[in-house]
């Protein structure tokens, strides 16, 4: 398998903007699906659908769309893809600074100064906030560039005064601004998405990123708050989390198929991820879904 590169992404605002807006569905697909990183604060609505949340060391399944804001320099992976389900997705992307230094420092911008705060570990908003924001992002499609600038504002602002939202590294992504942090630890995000159904040894991934095991692995729990089998585990779960909603498998297939070759141990290590045996997970999203 040919080795990926981490990427950061350069993203440059239209000519006279001073924010990115993109718009993507069935017949134009988002198709930045690897691990990447860039300074600008990146606000995402997912219309419908269901896939895989990956933020930072943070990993879940959302079903029923999502909206998600991420903070600068956060790694994360792309959303959706031709599996999803979608109706579309929404982008909005703007540096911190985009609309002058002082900007947000004055009175009336504090919600959203310290929602930009929290977004440093990733935020996902739910209830009648998604579904409110939600709608507003959708029109941003019909608007003006003007009237985008100030439907963001208006969006950010709301956003700001939410108490509907989660959280997504709680326990802290020790990462800002750090670019060789950010190039070592997006070659083992990349690594783990290409590898996760393989075993992958430390001793391998550490000499990926030219460590040595005991240095890689303070390293990445430095990083991460987790350790790095933690880590591996959890995507494994998160996708098997996918496949049960998404896949007519038998459990056992579902096991095979996330890189776990023991039965047993899926079962126990699904139930403490999930609070839910793997059949119990599968049944209940029946009845959700029904």
């Amino acid at each position: 398998m040919v080795k990926q590169k981490p990427t950061f992404e350069a993203i440059e605002p239209d000519f006279g903007n001073s924010f990115t807006y993109n718009k993507f569905d069935s017949g134009r697909l988002n198709k930045d699906s690897t691990w990447h990183y860039h300074p600008e604060i990146e606000l995402v609505y997912v219309n419908g659908g269901a896939g895989k949340r990956q933020i930072g060391s943070h990993l879940s399944y959302y079903s029923e769309g999502d909206l998600i804001l991420i903070g600068s320099n956060l790694p994360h992976c792309g959303f959706t893809d031709k599996f999803t389900g979608n109706k579309s997705e929404t982008l909005v992307q703007m540096k911190i600074d985009f609309l002058g230094n002082d900007f947000f420092n004055i009175p009336e911008m504090r919600k959203i100064q310290d929602l930009f705060e929290v977004a440093k570990s990733g935020v996902a908003f739910y209830g009648n906030t998604k579904r409110v924001i939600g709608e507003k992002m959708e029109k941003l499609a019909s608007q003006t560039d003007f009237q985008r600038l100030l439907s963001i504002l208006n969006i950010l602002n709301e956003l700001g005064h939410s108490k509907e939202f989660k959280v997504l590294n709680a326990e802290g992504f020790a990462m800002e601004t750090e670019v060789k942090d950010n190039d070592r630890i997006n070659v083992v995000f990349n690594y783990v998405k290409n590898n996760f159904q393989e075993d992958i040894t430390l001793a391998v991934i550490a000499d990926k990123v030219n460590m040595t095991v005991p240095s890689f692995c303070r390293y990445f729990k430095k990083i991460t708050n987790k350790t790095f089998v933690q880590f591996v585990n959890e995507y494994r779960l998160v996708h098997a989390s996918k496949l049960l909603a998404e896949q007519p498998m038998s459990i056992s297939e579902v096991c095979l198929e996330s890189g776990f070759n023991n039965f047993s141990h899926f079962n126990k290590s699904f139930k403490a991820f999930t609070g839910k045996s793997p059949s119990e997970y599968r049944n209940e999203l029946k009845k959700i879904l029904k």
